[in-house]
């Protein structure tokens, strides 16, 4: 009974046994979504290889380019699909290709960035934060895909699917949780107290790089 009593008051303190034995992919996913930051540190305390980081990275692509596809081929809200080039398909392979080299040179930015910013973490350090949180996030984008192609479905009984104040936003909502977590895994992996300033920064360079390739889209240059 004492033992029991133990584990339990461990449990709701954030750790003990039963978190050090959730092992599994999923278990550690649904570990993130609570607490992200001490599922970084775990992370990169058992060191992983680079096997496994690419592997973490890998499928996040895979997930990534089912989200899209679902999006933006499969089942696209018509409000959307105007705006969608014709060659979606092959942009989403080109993007698929290159998601991978990107997050790489992204993190190795990032590493540059937090050092001179006092950040005490490594390449590898930040690869683990970055390439985790990118993981943990991309159900979110999933999710999203499967309420467009509800709305696609519904948009027959219900038109204000169409409007594109509706139909957008689950689009690029998913981009929030992707900051959120990935600048989480970046504060743990540098030391940083607080994570607030890096979901800033991220979110900015996020809504910059969607500002310009609006404008070249307009432009027809994409």
């Amino acid at each position: 009974m004492t033992e029991n009593f133990s584990e339990a008051t461990a449990i709701l303190h954030g750790g003990g046994r039963l978190e050090e034995n959730r092992a599994g992919l999923g278990d550690r996913i649904v570990d993130a979504w609570v607490d992200m930051r001490r599922s970084t540190r775990r992370l990169i305390e058992e060191k992983p290889s680079e096997h496994r980081l690419l592997f973490y990275v890998l499928l996040s692509d895979m997930i990534f380019f089912l989200s899209w596809s679902l999006k933006t081929v499969i089942a696209p809200v018509s409000g959307v699909q105007a705006q969608v080039p014709l060659e979606i398909a092959a942009w989403l392979i080109a993007a698929l290709m290159l998601r991978t080299a990107s997050m790489y040179a992204f993190s190795a930015v990032i590493t540059v960035c937090a050092r001179m910013s006092g950040g005490t973490g490594s390449w590898r350090d930040n690869r683990a934060g970055i390439f985790w949180g990118a993981l943990v996030a991309a159900p979110f984008g999933l999710l999203m895909a499967v309420v467009t192609v509800a709305m696609s479905f519904l948009e027959p009984v219900y038109p204000i699917f169409r409007e594109d104040w509706v139909a957008l936003p689950p689009y690029w909502i998913s981009l929030v949780p992707f900051i959120w977590f990935i600048s989480q895994g970046m504060a743990e992996a540098n030391g940083f107290k607080k994570n607030s300033v890096s979901f800033l920064v991220m979110s900015g360079i996020a809504l910059s790089a969607m500002l310009i390739a609006m404008f070249l889209r307009s432009a027809g240059i994409l």
